[in-house]
Formats: C-alpha cells, structure tokens, sequence
C-alpha cells in the first residue's frame, strides 16, 4: 500500500469513530494539507472516496481495532491542538472592551441557515466579551434578488436563537450618502465611468489591461455618473470602476466595478433608486457610517480584504480590524440560497423548510433546540480552519437536552400481528418516562398485539420474546396471517414493543437524509417515509412536541391531523 493510501485510511478511520461514518471531504482535506500542493485533487478524492468506503465496510470490532494502532498519534495531535488553539477561539486580535462594535450582515435574498447562526452566535459572544455592541446591517443594495419576505424570516430565526442586537440598520438606507463617496472617489481619480461590456471588461482584467475609460477625466466620469444618477442611461450602458493596479496578483485589485444599473424595484425603497452600490463599494462605507470597529470575515473573503482597505484608504475613512473567519461545513447539505431556490422551484425539495435542510426553519421543523445550536456552535469556536461535519454532530447535542423531556411511547412499524392464545384482559400502567416523573397512561391488553415486521422476523418455534412492560410469550406456531404463542415467565433478550387493538391509531414518520449524495448531486432517495400504529396517547400530543418511540428514535410530532412525525436521531 501506497504511503498516501495509508494515510488516507488512517484519516477515514478517525473520521468513522469520530462522526460514526466516514466521508471523503474531510480526508482530501488532508490530503492535500499535507502534500502541500503536489497532490491533484481529483487524485486525492480518488484516494479519499476508497479509503472512506473501507473504513465504513468494516465492523465495529474490527474499526476500533485498525484505529487502535494510531489512536495515541490522534490523542496526542488533539492535545498540542488544543493548547495551541484553546485561548485564542474566543480572541479578536486588537480588539478593545468598551470600544468594540461589530454587525451581523445578512443579505435578505434567502433564508437563514446554519453557517449564518454560526457567524450571529459567534459575534453575540464577542460583543458579550468586549462589552460592546452588535448591529444587525442589512446588506440589501441588489434589488433583483431581495425580498421582505426573507427580512422577515431572518428576523423570526435571530429571535428564535436568541441573538439581540443594540440597532438595526439597512444599506439601502444610506445609498444617496454612498453616492456622495462614490462622487468624492470620482473627483480624486480613484473611480471611472466606464461604457465597455461585460465581456471586454472581463478580458481586460484577465489581461491586466487598462480600458480607455480609465484615462477619461474626472469630469467626464463624473457627467456619466450624472446621467446614470438620472435614469438616462439603461442597464449595461455603464458602470463606475474602481481605479485599481491592473497588474496585481490580486485579481480583485484589477479595477473591479463598485456601481452598476439596476431598474428593478426595491422591496424597501421602491423605484426610489436605479443605480446600486456592489459590495465591495457599499460594505466599507456603511460600516463607517455605523461605526463599526471590528469586522468578522468569512476567510474565504481573504483576496477581498485587500479590496475592503483600498477603498477605505481611497476615501479616506477610518480602518476597521478584520478577523477571518473559516466556515462551517455540514457534509451532504446545501448553503447555496441559488441552489435551494433552483431545488424549490423543481419541486426536489418541498421548501425552504424541508427537513432533510440546514435552514434554520428546517432544523426548528425538526425539533431542534436553539440551545443545541450554540452548544455545536462552540465547539468550534473562532476558527481560522474549515470544519467539515455531520449533522448528527449537532443532532447528539440535541438529543442531550430533549431526552430529559421527550414521552416515551410505542410505535410498530409495518405491524404484524402476534396473538397470545389463553392471556385474559387487563389493564398494564407503562412510565411516560423512565426517570423524570411525567406520569403514565394506562392501557387495556387482550390476547391481540402489533409488533414490527422486523421484530416479527426474529421470532422461531419454541423461542420466548418478551413484550416490554407486560409478559414473556413462547411462540408456539404460526398461521398465514399471525405468529401464536402463550403467556411465559420465561426471560428472554429479545424485548419487543406493541400495539392492541382499542389502543392504536395509524401515523407515518418522515426519516429525512443529507439531501446531497458524496459526490454533490441531488439524492432523490433522502427521503422516506415509513408507516405504522403509534398508542392512542399520541392523540394528546401537541405539534412540535417531541417523543421517543422506544428502540425507533426521538421524533417531532409535525402534523396532528395527519399524525405525521418527523424522525430527528436514534
């Protein structure tokens, strides 16, 4: 075996016993991390694909045996890591208590998903350390794709975490005052109209070659600037550039556009305006203007950030510090607000609250807690590495808080009926929970039950199953349509839920899967939904109440009319 393939499966096994499965993303990180760049990537995916597909093929005996003979190198990797990283997750260099203001920058043209929860948790953490403030800044300067609907929804979800801001502020607010910068820019030689097309302006900063527009004067740029300001000039006729170094290294740097046409309407200001500001033009100036002293960047924006201080520099205004940060990345699921909506639109997914999703809205529909949001949150800290996860990661800490308070209930799926010939009426009281005094309810046995058709399989002639909370039963024979055995008081392993008739009611539970398949594509298979008998005690459970069905798993009670479940974790 090949050094790389080696190291490839000791990455999967830790990646297996850490989340329970391993995934190749994770591991091509790695292995490109430690080629230092003379790995391909398609390579490495190769390498990594196998490698995760033999760690997940073997046992459990067998996986803690291959990652015994590396668990010491991990443990000890774990331990260098955190001393060097404990401290400084919750550090912001510079940084200074009482004098720290930082803004949450959502833009309202899609929902809230985890990674932004990440970011809002984070900031709320920091303003809470540096005893400073937390503005909630819309950036809504593209009228094309923004909507109140998605202001709206993102107000819901920041309240439904928790987060509290000191003031909410909109971009589109301050557009005549970016105007005026955009004007001082312009009269100072460090903006230009320009009249070229996408593709000529696109070649040319391939090229690092300047356009003829660049050499106009101010005066002249600022006429174009007039007429776009006046409505006399239609989309593509013209754009304000910034007047950057077009030999940089730094693409972003080779005059980028910082003003273009937009004449649709604005969901807020209406048809007020038809010139926007992108944002790498109106991100510096409002946070200026609301006097923000610490920004918190995707790293990923790194390239940009040079950007970000030319044009403060170019206007003169006030640095603030950025700090970068690296996203959050849950395997198999969607960020992307373009995919969702394409995937929405297809009727792929059934919306933005689909529970196979990472928005907000999903993860509540769920039944997750705010509580566990920013216990996942946490783990990772301020951190300058991309975390690739499972969401059954954030699911444990889910798990953690709802078991306390989740009912306990019975639940046959694809029922198959076991008869107990000669056992006589009664009445057996079951705990609502096994330890946090919630009750019982009482149910009314004959000699008829429901178990599971895969329960139903484990039953052989002579064996003794035990029905929980009630009797034994040693299977004595079968028919076409039962299994038929007699009361025991014999102990048995197998230990089985039920049902009986008078004290059953049909109900389905949705068991969502990562809506991506390991190779990114849509999985139209990561969704089921499976159908049994649930007791009749379900009938007094509220929407959005979570149970346990024993030896099924946590579920949220979705749809009462329909008695619709949705499964959340084992």
């Amino acid at each position: 075996m090949e050094e790389r393939e080696e190291h490839a499966r000791k990455y999967a096994l830790k990646n297996a016993v850490d989340y329970g499965k391993a995934i190749p993303g994770p591991i091509v990180s790695k292995l490109m991390a430690e080629s230092k760049g003379q790995l391909d990537a398609r390579e490495a995916a190769k390498i990594a694909k196998a490698a995760a597909a033999w760690a997940n093929a073997l046992s459990k005996e067998d996986l803690q045996k291959e990652y015994s003979q590396y668990s010491q190198e991990f443990e000890a990797e774990k331990k260098v890591k955190a001393e060097k990283t404990a401290k400084p997750k919750m550090e912001l260099e510079g940084a200074e208590a009482g004098s720290f203001v930082t803004r949450f920058p959502p833009e309202p043209s899609g929902y809230m998903h985890l990674g932004h929860a990440k970011v809002a948790i984070l900031e709320q953490e920091f303003k809470n350390i540096y005893k400073g403030k937390l503005l909630l800044y819309w950036d809504d300067s593209n009228p094309e794709k923004e909507r109140k609907e998605f202001v709206d929804a993102f107000k819901k979800d920041l309240d439904w975490l928790g987060i509290k801001f000191d003031r909410e502020v909109y971009a589109s607010d301050n557009i005549e005052k970016v105007y005026e910068y955009a004007k001082k820019m312009i009269s100072d030689g460090k903006a230009y109209a320009c009249s070229c097309d996408s593709e000529q302006m696109k070649e040319g900063r391939m090229k690092g070659k300047g356009c003829e527009h660049r050499l106009a004067s101010p005066e002249d740029s600022l006429k174009v600037f007039g007429q776009m300001l006046k409505g006399e000039l239609q989309e593509g006729d013209a754009v304000i550039r910034f007047k950057g170094d077009m030999k940089s290294e730094n693409t972003t740097l080779r005059d980028p556009t910082l003003m273009r046409i937009k004449k649709d309407k604005h969901y807020r200001q209406g048809g007020k305006y038809n010139v926007w500001p992108l944002y790498d033009l109106n991100t510096p100036i409002n946070d200026f203007l609301n006097g923000v002293t610490d920004v918190i960047r995707d790293k990923n924006y790194g390239l940009r950030d040079a950007l970000y201080l030319a044009i403060v520099d170019a206007l003169g205004i006030r640095r603030p510090r950025i700090h970068p940060e690296a996203r959050l990345v849950v395997n198999n699921n969607i960020t992307s607000k373009r995919t969702l909506n394409i995937l929405v639109e297809e009727g792929k997914i059934s919306g933005y609250d689909d529970p196979r999703l990472i928005t907000l809205v999903a993860l509540k529909r769920r039944g997750v807690r705010p509580a566990a949001i920013k216990e996942f949150v946490m783990r990772f800290g301020m951190s300058k590495s991309e975390s690739h996860v499972d969401l059954s990661m954030l699911m444990d800490e889910n798990k953690k808080i709802v078991d306390p308070e989740a009912k306990r209930l019975y639940f046959v799926e694809n029922p198959a009926k076991l008869t107990v010939e000669g056992a006589s009426k009664q009445a057996v009281e079951l705990k609502l929970h096994p330890t946090a005094g919630m009750g019982s309810r009482t149910i009314h046995v004959g000699n008829t039950f429901y178990i599971s058709a895969a329960d139903s399989k484990e039953l052989q002639m002579g064996a003794t199953v035990k029905l929980k909370g009630l009797y034994g039963v040693r299977i004595t024979r079968f028919d076409k349509d039962s299994a038929i055995g007699t009361q025991s008081e014999e102990d048995s392993k197998l230990k089985f839920q039920w049902v009986v008739d008078g004290n059953r009611m049909p109900c389905e539970i949705i068991v969502p899967k990562p809506p991506l398949k390991d190779d990114g594509e849509f999985d139209a298979d990561s969704i089921k939904v499976v159908k049994g008998f649930v007791e009749d005690y379900a009938s007094k459970l509220k929407e959005g109440e979570v149970v346990q069905f024993e030896r099924f798993g946590f579920c949220i009670l979705d749809n009462r009319k329909t008695m619709s479940f949705i499964f959340m974790s084992k």
